[in-house]
């Protein structure tokens, strides 16, 4: 109903296309996209059945088989979808062999509405809970994250807040001691380099957390260093494009490992080859 109310409220006020996104875990997704179809919402998303529902988006199928001879009826047909589906039915079997692919975030769980746990935090769970092979404290997890997130000032649980709190609950689960174990990016969060929580962070948990360091009260980005002259200098016997300097600001690790392979293959390929006259010809 909330769809609904948004999406009728939006097309009466803007312009552009309202494209609504949301992922199945609750079970309301399909409902959800229904009624912000009938409120006129101009695109949903949807994954073909195998590979629907659960934290992923609701199914393309039922809704497509709902709206059919409706004035909003999509028109895509049902008898090729079905061959689609059953391409990738096959292709998510296999990804459940493999353990790729857990049977948990296919299903339906109702407690994501009292837990507040959107889809990709929750699929991102379950992996660290596989990785740890503690997937039996899956639940004690959810019920850590409204804890952590009420401690933390009630940040929104979308990236890349949500996989902080996420990741911090976790950690509280396995330590079995809360804060015994803080990852850099909850300080930065505790210390104010996101910005400002929505409430007040505990004063328990951001003393436990920083210790005797000060949080931030102005602007983050203020105190911030120039560093693109610095990160052109770090990378200049690498770089080759503008896109260079920002993949290695964001992921300098990830980035330089790209680059040397990148320049090893281009090495590689100009010594295959000799130049003479105006030709050239593989070595």
């Amino acid at each position: 109903m909330d769809a609904y109310s948004l999406v009728d409220a939006l097309k009466k006020r803007v312009k552009v296309p309202i494209h609504l996104h949301t992922h199945n875990t609750s079970g309301t997704g399909d409902m959800t996209n229904l009624m912000a179809v009938l409120a006129g919402v101009d695109i949903v998303d949807c994954a073909l059945s195998p590979l629907g529902n659960g934290t992923a988006q609701p199914a393309t199928e039922p809704l497509v088989a709902s709206l059919k001879g409706h004035p909003r009826d999509t028109g895509l047909d049902l008898e090729k979808l079905s061959e689609a589906a059953k391409h990738f039915r096959q292709i998510a079997e296999k990804l459940m062999q493999e353990g790729h692919l857990d049977p948990k975030i296919l299903n339906v769980d109702t407690n994501a509405l009292i837990y507040q746990v959107p889809g990709g935090m929750l699929s991102n769970l379950i992996s660290q809970l596989k990785q740890a092979k503690a997937e039996d404290k899956y639940y004690d997890v959810l019920n850590e994250i409204p804890n952590v997130r009420k401690e933390f000032g009630y940040p929104p649980l979308v990236t890349p807040t949500s996989q902080i709190v996420g990741t911090q609950a976790v950690m509280n689960v396995l330590m079995g001691e809360r804060y015994k174990m803080v990852p850099k990016e909850t300080r930065a969060l505790v210390k104010g380099e996101y910005g400002k929580t929505p409430a007040p962070i505990s004063d328990e948990i951001r003393k436990k957390i920083l210790g005797g360091e000060e949080p931030i009260t102005c602007r983050p980005a203020d105190l911030l260093q120039p560093e693109l002259e610095k990160i052109r200098s770090e990378i200049k016997e690498y770089l080759e494009q503008d896109e260079d300097v920002l993949s290695y600001a964001l992921f300098p690790q990830v980035a330089e490992d790209f680059f040397k392979t990148r320049q090893a293959k281009k090495y590689a390929l100009d010594s295959s080859t000799v130049s003479y006259a105006d030709k050239t010809h593989p070595v």
